[in-house]
């Protein structure tokens, strides 16, 4: 049996659903998002944020579930 071909004719439709196949949208809650970044200061001028605790374990906790 042979695959049926369908013919695209909206170009800007099925690429915008081609970038949007990957993505995912999660909940975050607002204590963790309050607590995302600690004010502490690394000492160098211009450095990235420092992320507390609570974000590193939520991001690895992403990363165990979806690889």
């Amino acid at each position: 049996m042979k695959k049926p071909t369908y013919r695209i004719r909206n170009w800007s439709e099925y690429n915008a659903s081609l970038k949007q196949r990957g993505s995912l949208t999660i909940w975050v809650s607002p204590e963790a998002v309050k607590n995302w970044t600690t004010e502490e200061l690394t000492g160098e001028p211009g450095a990235s944020p420092t992320y507390t605790d609570l974000a590193i374990e939520a991001l690895a906790t992403v990363q165990a579930i979806y690889g």
